[in-house]
């Protein structure tokens, strides 16, 4: 069972940062691409932002500008950096791994954005 280790989730203010972590084996993580993911209650899950093998990176409109997707190869982790963060961005928050018809999730962490 491959494991994709969240981090970095919590509650911060409107207009805060917050720096979420997903840690995967070197096995899949040099070869997969990464995406994080988020669901907030009462809606669809919905990706934020994706980042190829190749390190290329892709955004929801929602985010561009604020969040900034990254990955370590050393490290075997993907960031997703969070930038003026607003209430609407309250959600799980979820790590994705796929490749081909290959697809792995981590378990979630929580973002609160409120005063």
């Amino acid at each position: 069972q491959v494991q994709l280790v969240e981090s970095g989730g919590g509650l911060v203010q409107p207009g805060g940062s917050l720096r979420l972590s997903c840690t995967a084996p070197g096995s899949i993580f040099r070869i997969y691409a990464m995406a994080w993911y988020r669901q907030a209650p009462g809606k669809q899950r919905e990706l934020v932002a994706s980042i190829s093998s190749a390190s290329n990176t892709n955004y929801a409109d929602s985010v561009k500008g604020r969040f900034t997707i990254s990955r370590d190869f050393a490290k075997n982790t993907v960031y997703l950096q969070m930038n003026s963060l607003k209430p609407e961005d309250t959600a799980v928050y979820y790590c994705n791994a796929r490749r081909e018809q290959f697809e792995y999730w981590g378990q979630g962490t929580q973002v609160a954005v409120s005063s």
